[in-house]
């Protein structure tokens, strides 16, 4: 490490100090970022690293001698891990920057007026800025058993509470793909028990006032009576649940958004190409169960590997949603697989957004990367079945 940054960290690894990040990765195959920020053990000043390693994220706690030992390694001419640095006090913002050949360049900004007014969180588990708040009591989460009257969430269904903020981050994300100036409908299927279907009610009509009109769509009953009972309760007139089939469903002409969770094996197929058809601008799926590919994949070459059962069912799963995928961005959608959090039946935990960008209904050159894999892996999804047949 060039001795000016060793001098600059010791003087800024103090209380004033706010958060520090390598980036610019030289050995992604090793590390690809690191972050640093401040916090207070035992009354004692510590500082916590997060290292961004593969798909794993790893913390670890220091003291300010070890914490520039470790900088040493990441940030060093003779064994270059990154090759960019960025620290911030409350006083200064400091860049690092190393170049191609070893030169280290160091520069630094003093702030100014409000800059200087922020206050830092020192404590060592952080409350998370949750969309919907705890200790703000939100109606549906109370009948649903997630929160306390009081507005406290239940602490056996803390990941429910979660996994609700993690949906709505999604829909926050595609906000712009939503229409402010006419009724907005959107289509849930298999919506269950619908603690998603409430949230997403109550987030896009009661706090950023969009006029939606949701309908829920499930097969139970009982379910579906139970839910229309909490719509009226509280006043969602445009919320509406209905009992039916994803497959055969003809309610609506024309849909803006599909929402499918945990739709098992097939139906999220038949989700996805209802989706396709009314031409939904939006479409998130966090697909469940999957037996179809199971029963065919065949990999040429490959057998070692498949004759596992496990292996060949995750295997199955995980090629399912890729193709999906494909499948979607085949009809003009821009698809992304992101990160869920499990459902309480479930260890999937991925969920598939398309955003409808095209005006074609048909892209060749994407279908045709479709037939090529479910010929290599001897698998034809229904969703592909189902988009032949229309074809």
């Amino acid at each position: 490490m060039d001795e000016q940054i060793r001098q600059v960290l010791d003087e800024i690894l103090t209380i004033d100090f706010m958060e520090g990040i390598f980036s610019n990765s030289m050995k992604t195959e090793e590390i690809q970022k690191v972050k640093i920020r401040p916090l207070l053990l035992k009354d004692r000043l510590k500082f916590q690293t997060t290292s961004y390693i593969g798909k794993q994220v790893f913390h670890k706690n220091m003291s300010k001698n070890e914490l520039i030992e470790a900088c040493e390694k990441w940030f060093s001419k003779e064994d270059l891990y990154f090759k960019q640095l960025q620290l911030k006090t409350r006083n200064e913002e400091i860049t690092g920057l190393i170049s191609k050949k070893g030169k280290v360049t160091l520069k630094r900004k003093k702030k100014k007026g409000k800059e200087l007014e922020f206050k830092m969180d020192l404590s060592h588990n952080r409350v998370k800025k949750y969309i919907l708040e705890e200790g703000k009591v939100v109606p549906f989460l109370v009948d649903l058993g997630v929160m306390t009257k009081e507005g406290k969430i239940v602490q056996s269904r803390y990941d429910k509470f979660r996994q609700i903020n993690r949906f709505l981050e999604f829909i926050e994300d595609i906000l712009p793909e939503l229409a402010k100036d006419r009724e907005v409908t959107i289509l849930d299927f298999g919506c269950g028990k619908s603690y998603l279907t409430f949230a997403m009610y109550y987030y896009l009509n009661q706090l950023k006032n969009y006029n939606v009109r949701i309908i829920g769509l499930d097969l139970k009953k009982d379910v579906i009576r139970n839910c229309n009972e909490l719509s009226k309760k509280y006043g969602y007139e445009k919320l509406l649940f209905l009992e039916g089939d994803i497959a055969s469903y003809e309610g609506v002409d024309a849909v803006d958004m599909v929402v499918t969770l945990h739709a098992c094996d097939t139906a999220t197929d038949y989700a996805l190409y209802k989706a396709i058809k009314w031409g939904a601008g939006v479409i998130l799926s966090v697909p469940c169960c999957q037996h179809e590919m199971n029963k065919t994949l065949h990999i040429e070459g490959m057998e070692s590997i498949t004759q596992y059962g496990l292996i060949k069912e995750r295997t199955a799963a995980l090629f399912t949603d890729a193709m999906r995928a494909n499948l979607l961005e085949s009809r003009g959608y821009k698809t992304q697989i992101l990160e869920f959090i499990d459902m309480e039946h479930t260890p999937k935990n991925i969920l598939i957004r398309g955003v409808k960008q095209s005006k074609q209904t048909f892209l060749p050159e994407k279908w045709e990367e479709y037939e090529n894999v479910a010929k290599m892996l001897h698998s034809d999804i229904t969703l592909g079945k189902l988009l032949r047949e229309e074809d």
